[in-house]
């Protein structure tokens, strides 16, 4: 891996949100210099309208029969967001829930995600300004950027809080511009008109939404548009019937593997080994033995085959049997974890988070220390990467399900060497995600084939080449140090995280268009905030590090759900479940003393063992505990479980979550069960290791993952809370790994410190 050293970074200025878009002032910390260019500037809705509707801002139309049409820029992946984000609106609106629908944004600054732009903008800075994140001037540039950038993008539990009040706002002023419009009939105050359930009335008169849309859109809005007050409407806090079910159950949704266009053929394709790898050659007369085939189409990277249907195109690759040159790195398990360890003992590590002083604390006997593993995980949805589309006269229609919009039609553009406004995309509902449809390769393969082709191609990966061209959770090494005060409490903490700067590599495909090995070469040894995420300790511990160490480790990786959370909340919650077992307090009793300024948490906690009938995990009990705060929410886990003849058992999962208002209760609770089978599953297995290249896990079957009838038994209990909602998607992610690694060592007094829990690495 030495020879990673000479590599030079590289960016490409022609697209999008790149580095160049920052001018940083001189010093450590320089001032920023703000261009007049990214100043706010106003945009106008591009929402398509019939004849019979009305748009009432970018949200909203409404038509004449009174059907309600919400528009939501966040892609649907069975997270619910079709459903909550127009239950906010039509509840301000005062709609009849029975005639609201819901379509997908088109691209737009005003669908830019602001709310991630600054959450991202420590990630977004130029290497060395990560802490400019920190300042509110900033955020502030990464907000306007991100609105002129159209940073469309749906990612880390951002789609409620960051989209919430432009719903309600929404909401309100068609309600408002409704009222006035019947009132002007009745020629009475608007004020006085109370509106329920897509009606306006006044005293013994009645006007539906559909008979004002008209008149509604040339009235005048006051300033502040004024919201109800909280709890008027009748929809926010109901298990209102998801706008998304009924089409997915009687299978009429369309997911991008349902578009049949006329004339239409399927692409497989193949690529080669991870790395800097070229298609060197294959055997196109072998795939003219396949039924079907009708020609290949070759890319710098890759080799495709195109069919009548897709079984034909998947054979006629492997009759081609294409061979691929790797040049320089090539991924290897081994060589990750060396990397790793080098990185964690002798790198030079970041320092992201630091309170008191650790340096007198570390002079005394007291001490604790251990290390943990993670490899890198796989998404593994239950879609694999799927595109369609059509090249005709120089422009593009695009079908996919993509988490980053403006990145798909820039890839696909690119890729064609078109203007971007060449390419029309069709956002399509996710089968799963877990992050994955933020890689947006498949979009430029998928128009180079049908260009190729002069005919509206579907393209397919098949499940090997998802998961041997994944975008990985990124494997990292941790070291904790601890010192502990005679009466067990700690007074010092030390945190130094190993991993490769996941995000900062994410961001360069994301918004430079840089493939995967340009996106790793161009962040080698950049410190990364995001690696270190969890770790902002909630607990009362006076001395208290925290630091980045990068790694190389040859492997593409980005967002997973709930990214380093799923792994550093494994490393720490382990770790303070050994600080009690060293102190010889039960692991409830040990963090509650230390949670004296997270009140919410603490009752987390204490709710959870009431409701587990939590027994200390002590004498071979198998109870674990773990809790976690994560974007505003709070979870405290407990697990039952114990390690027979016949594997792992874990026999109860409970959780008690405080998410602040729920808008849902249903969708809520679906989510949080969800990320605690998604949590279990990565206790488990979910990862691979590498050889050659390529990883060792294939096939589904290879990931270890729980079935079904596995699944044990999960409590939630939600705290009744009226703080502002938050994002809730990953939140019963990472909590569980620890939990049941800590009953684990309750059950049988073996503490297992890596991911998965019976992995490779002891």
């Amino acid at each position: 891996m030495a020879a990673e050293s000479e590599i030079k970074q590289t960016e490409n200025p022609s697209t999008g949100f790149n580095r160049r878009k920052f001018l940083i002032g001189s010093g450590a910390l320089g001032g920023l210099v703000v261009a007049w260019a990214l100043w706010p500037r106003s945009y106008e809705p591009n929402v398509v309208a019939t004849e019979n509707e009305q748009i009432f801002g970018a949200y909203l139309k409404i038509s004449e029969d009174g059907q309600v049409t919400v528009i939501v820029p966040q892609s649907e992946m069975g997270q619910g967001v079709y459903t909550v984000l127009p239950q906010i609106l039509a509840d301000e609106l005062g709609a009849d829930w029975r005639t609201v629908a819901v379509e997908p944004a088109p691209i737009n600054p005003l669908y830019s995600n602001g709310l991630l732009a600054e959450q991202w903008a420590e990630t977004l800075m130029p290497a060395g300004g990560e802490k400019l994140g920190e300042h509110a001037a900033a955020r502030w540039v990464t907000r306007n950027l991100a609105d002129r950038e159209q940073f469309m993008l749906t990612a880390d539990s951002t789609s409620i809080p960051g989209f919430a009040e432009s719903f309600r706002e929404a909401g309100a002023a068609a309600r408002i511009l409704l009222t006035k419009a019947a009132a002007a009939q009745w020629d009475v105050a608007w004020e006085s008109c109370t509106v329920d359930n897509g009606i306006i009335s006044h005293g013994e008169r009645t006007l539906r939404f559909g008979a004002l849309v008209r008149d509604a859109v040339n009235q005048d809005l006051p300033d502040p548009v004024p919201l109800r007050p909280a709890g008027t409407g009748n929809l926010v806090g109901q298990d209102v019937p998801r706008l998304d079910l009924p089409s997915k159950l009687d299978g009429s949704a369309n997911f991008t593997g349902d578009i049949r266009l006329p004339d239409m053929v399927f692409a497989a394709i193949r690529q080669g080994p991870i790395g800097d790898t070229m298609l060197k050659s294959f055997n196109r007369a072998g795939a003219r033995k396949i039924t079907g085939f009708i020609d290949a189409v070759e890319g710098e990277k890759w080799i495709a085959a195109v069919a009548t249907n897709w079984w034909a195109a998947n054979r006629a690759l492997d009759k081609m049997s294409p061979v691929f040159e790797t040049r320089g790195f090539m991924a290897d398990s081994e060589k990750i974890d060396t990397a790793l360890q080098e990185a964690l003992d002798d790198g030079p590590g970041i320092r992201f988070l630091s309170r008191g002083d650790t340096r007198g604390a570390f002079e005394k006997d007291n001490l604790v220390a251990a290390r943990y593993h993670a490899d890198a995980a796989l998404h593994a949805p239950i879609e694999t990467r799927t595109a369609t589309a059509d090249y005709k006269d120089g422009a593009l229609e695009l079908w996919m399900a993509t988490q980053a919009p403006v990145a798909a039609v820039q890839a696909a553009a690119r890729a064609l060497n078109i203007a971007q406004d060449r390419v029309t995309l069709y956002p399509m509902l996710s089968g799963g995600s877990f992050d994955r449809n933020l890689d947006n390769a498949i979009a430029g393969q998928v128009a180079l084939i049908a260009k190729k082709m002069g005919r509206p191609v579907q393209l397919i990966w098949s499940r090997a080449e998802d998961l041997m061209h994944d975008h990985y959770r990124t494997p990292s090494q941790a070291r904790f140090d601890a010192a502990m005060a005679k009466a067990g409490r700690v007074e010092a903490l030390q945190i130094k995280i190993a991993a490769p700067p996941s995000a900062r590599e994410q961001a360069r495909r994301l918004f430079e268009g840089m493939d995967n090995v340009k996106a790793m070469r161009s962040s080698l040894g950049e410190a990364d905030i995001k690696a270190v995420a969890g770790l902002d300790v909630p607990y009362d511990i006076p001395n208290l590090t925290v630091d980045h160490h990068s790694a190389f480790v040859g492997l593409p990786t980005g967002n997973w759900r709930s990214n380093a959370h799923s792994s550093n909340i494994f490393y720490l919650e382990s770790f303070i479940d050994e600080l009690a077992a060293k102190a010889g307090i039960e692991p409830l009793s040990f963090r509650m003393q230390m949670l004296n300024n997270q009140p919410r948490l603490a009752r987390c906690l204490t709710s959870v063992a009431a409701m587990a009938g939590w027994d200390g995990g002590l004498d071979s009990s198998g109870q674990g505990l773990a809790c976690h705060s994560m974007r505003g929410g709070h979870i405290a886990v407990i697990a039952s479980a114990s390690r027979g003849g016949s594997g792992l058992e874990v026999r109860r999962i409970s959780a008690t979550v405080d998410i602040g208002r729920i808008i849902h209760p249903d969708i809520a609770r679906q989510q949080i069960e969800g990320g605690i089978v998604f949590g279990l599953a990565m206790a488990l297995g979910s990862a691979t290791r590498f050889q050659n290249g390529l990883p060792t896990a294939k096939r589904l079957r290879d990931l270890s993952l729980p079935r079904l009838a596995e699944i044990p038994p999960i409590q939630i209990e939600f705290i009744r809370s009226e703080e502002k909602p938050v994002g809730y998607e990953e939140l019963g992610v990472p909590a569980v790994a620890p939990a049941v690694a800590n009953a684990l060592f309750s059950a049988t007094g073996v503490r297992l410190r890596q991911l998965p829990l019976f992995g490779e690495i002891s």
